[in-house]
């Protein structure tokens, strides 16, 4: 039987590790010893999996309390952690001539937002209920590239921004539908991988709603599951 999808592996601890902000060490009233990051890194893929409030994560798997966890993903978010974990394994991805740059798909779904909160708006699709919109651009074979949140109800204003968010690439032309062109326009066939890409965001449970009243937490939780994604893509490799 496999491991547990929340036990960190090496090959993810080794490439996260170095990118990890340094403890600056207290001499007077130093305080209780924290938990290895690793440990903590456990317990937050533990929530991501399974999508256990905080307070319910149990103490006896060893990954400290749900408060702990929650402090260290926001502090390794607001430190860029998992935006740099996700160059990282793009550019093993890039090296590998595994990114199809010829061209990206772009899609946005919606998520009930329970607590409201920052990014949340009236949704145009749940009868006006609070929710947020989560915008992703893939490579042609479905790698998160890029994902955005926002309260927005028009994707074509973000599109740009999400753009600038991936590094230039030329050659990618846009391969929109236009009104009366017929079903078997193939179009299908180069938009269904962004849809697969959103298929793996949900299962991971705490994704399929925003339980999270601050935007950064759920943005982190995003970032975290797009590595997540690449890196199953580098694991192919082997």
């Amino acid at each position: 039987m496999g491991a547990s999808p929340w036990v960190v592996s090496d090959e993810l601890w080794e490439r996260i590790e170095p990118l990890l902000p340094s403890k600056e060490r207290r001499f007077r009233y130093p305080g209780r010893k924290p938990l290895p990051d690793r440990d903590v890194l456990c317990g937050i893929l533990y929530v991501l999996h399974t999508g256990i409030q905080w307070e319910y994560l149990p103490k006896k798997l060893g990954f400290g309390s749900g408060m702990t966890c929650w402090r260290r993903l926001r502090d390794w978010n607001e430190a860029g952690v998992w935006q740099r974990l996700h160059e990282v394994l793009l550019a093993e991805l890039n090296a590998a001539a595994r990114l199809d740059w010829s061209r990206c798909a772009v899609d946005s779904s919606h998520v009930r937002a329970l607590k409201k909160g920052a990014h949340t708006g009236p949704s145009p699709v749940d009868r006006g209920r609070a929710d947020s919109k989560r915008h992703l651009i893939t490579d042609g074979h479905g790698t998160p590239l890029a994902i955005l949140l926002t309260r927005g109800r028009n994707d074509v204003t973000l599109l740009l921004h999400l753009l600038d968010t991936v590094p230039p690439v030329r050659r990618i032309l846009p391969i929109i539908a236009r009104r009366g062109t017929p079903p078997g326009s193939g179009l299908g066939v180069y938009r269904w991988v962004v849809e697969r890409t959103f298929a793996w965001l949900h299962g991971l449970r705490r994704l399929r709603v925003r339980w999270e009243r601050r935007a950064d937490i759920h943005e982190a939780f995003l970032k975290l599951a797009c590595c997540l994604i690449t890196l199953r893509q580098i694991r192919s490799l082997c």
